[in-house]
Formats: C-alpha cells, structure tokens, sequence
C-alpha cells in the first residue's frame, strides 16, 4: 500500500477525479474534501451532518449522502461514531458543485417518511442515482430501512427496496442489470434485478424482493463497495480489515488486508482503473494499491 494522506477525520466516499486527485468526504470533520497527489487536503465544502458517500453526477457536481450526523467516542486513541448527534434531526442527499463548494439539500424524505441516514450512491447509464440508507443506531432500538432511487434534480424520489438490513455500500453490475448492496451488520451482499431505472423484478421469495449473493463467516462486516471490470465486487470489510472480492456468482474470490479494522471503502482510479483507493478510516489515511484488475467506469 502506498499512503496518500493521514490526519483524515473518519474519511469515506473516495471519488478518483481525472486531475489526479482524490475527492473524498471526512465524516467527523463534516466537510466534502479533496486529496492532492502529494497529500495535500483541501476542504471543498463544509456539509454539516455527516457526509458518507458521494459520486459525480451527470450535471459534474458531486453528490452527497449525508447521514445526518453522529456523536464520538474514543476508543484505543481513535474517534468512532456510537450514535446520533445532538443536532441531528434527519438525513439528506445534496449537490455540490466542486469548483465553487455551494450545495444545496435535494432530498430529506421519501413519501413522507425522513431519510434517516443516507450511506452511499451510485448513478446508473439514465443519470439516475441508486442510494441506501443505513439508518441510525440507538441504545435500543434502530432505523428499519432500505434501497432508493432518485433524479438528480430533485424532482422524483422512491423507496425501490425495504426493508433491509441496516443497507451500506451499493454498486451497478457492467450490464447495468443489477444493483449490489451490503448489509453491514450480517456481513452479506445482495443483488436486487433492475427492471429498469428505479424498478426492481421483485424475487416473490424475498421479503425486500432481492436475492442473496454471498456473505462471510466469523466476526466481519462489510461496509462501502466498488465494482471491477470484471464485475466482481470489491467490498470493503471491518474488524477483519481489507477489501473482500466476490464474483458475480457469489464465489468469495480474495481477502486483501489492509491493517485497519476500519477499512470503510475503495474506489478505482488511474488512467487503466487499476489503481485501488481506499479508506482506512480507523487511522484516518487514504492508501493506493496496484489492484489485480480494472475497475469499472462509472458513469459520470
């Protein structure tokens, strides 16, 4: 691995951006940031909340799931979210335009029920975006929550999947035919069939209409994602720090470890996609890795 930046407060969301730098949100620090080829951190936008996950939208602005916030406790020397902040009131989904910082709030609710905490997105090939919601946490009770999709304008919005399982990272297969979620507490992936853009073929089996892809034994759990080329899908794993790999077919293809228990996810970039970014959010640096294959072009 090779270390880009530390002193990241609780980075996720990595976005490789054609300049050569690293677009990223720092979640404790509230702020959308960039990371410069020689470290350096810029902050782009200060969101409020908490900024999760983010992508590049058909219009160049980046897009931002924003959880709403959480509080902190030290654990070991380092900073961990335990459960709401004292100021959150809901989540969100904003835009914000990367050369200037200003944003706006597009979404705070789905058919009148709140986003409770908005965890990452993805755009798919119709310049609409899949996101999840993971939820909050509370000393007794928890957040019953699911899939969504959306416009990026702000003008249409709709709960494709529910309920799942505290949902955190989500990907679109090459073919654009399925859409990948993980489930961070049961350490399991999914995969919902895309009957088209923001409608799922319903597995009458399923009580959220998915299909179960592949899951990991012992004391591991799985948080964002990225899809390769090949249409693997590269999840970033906690406790068991890493990056966990899975084909398409469910077949649990590698384990790449990173020494951080926190390894909350990885985005591909370099002018092959073969460069693997990825956040180590526990010691709060960014890492690059010469991944075994291309990652797949995002849309936008």
């Amino acid at each position: 691995m090779r270390e880009i930046a530390t002193g990241l407060q609780f980075p996720e969301g990595p976005i490789a951006v054609p300049d050569g730098s690293v677009v990223l949100v720092e979640i404790r620090r509230r702020t959308l940031s960039r990371v410069q080829p020689d470290g350096t951190v810029e902050v782009i936008a200060e969101l409020g909340g908490g900024p999760n996950g983010a992508a590049i939208g058909p219009d160049g602005r980046c897009y931002v799931c924003n959880n709403g916030g959480f509080e902190w406790e030290e654990i070991r020397g380092r900073k961990f979210p335990s459960g709401p902040a004292v100021d959150y009131t809901s989540g969100s989904i904003q835009a914000v335009d990367l050369e200037t910082g200003e944003f706006e709030t597009l979404y705070t609710e789905c058919e009148g029920h709140p986003l409770k905490g908005p965890n990452d997105l993805v755009f798919d090939s119709a310049g609409g975006f899949w996101f999840t919601d993971h939820g909050k946490v509370r000393e007794r009770d928890k957040d019953r929550t699911g899939i969504f999709y959306a416009r990026p304008d702000g003008s249409h919005i709709v709960e494709a999947a529910f309920p799942v399982e505290s949902p955190n990272g989500i990907g679109l297969s090459p073919e654009g035919d399925r859409v990948y979620a993980a489930e961070t507490p049961t350490g399991r992936v999914f995969y919902w069939d895309i009957a088209e853009p923001g409608v799922i073929a319903t597995n009458e089996l399923s009580p959220n209409g998915g299909h179960f892809l592949a899951g990991v034994g012992g004391l591991q759990m799985f948080d964002s994602l990225a899809i390769d080329g090949d249409g693997n899908v590269c999840v970033a794993t906690l406790i068991n720090g890493g990056v966990t790999s899975i084909s398409p077919n469910g077949e649990i293809l590698e384990h790449f470890p990173t020494g951080d228990s926190m390894t909350t996810n990885v985005c591909f970039g370099g002018g092959d996609l073969r460069t693997a970014y990825i956040t180590l959010s526990g010691r709060g640096a960014l890492v690059a890795v010469d991944w075994p294959r291309a990652g797949l072009k995002l849309e936008f």
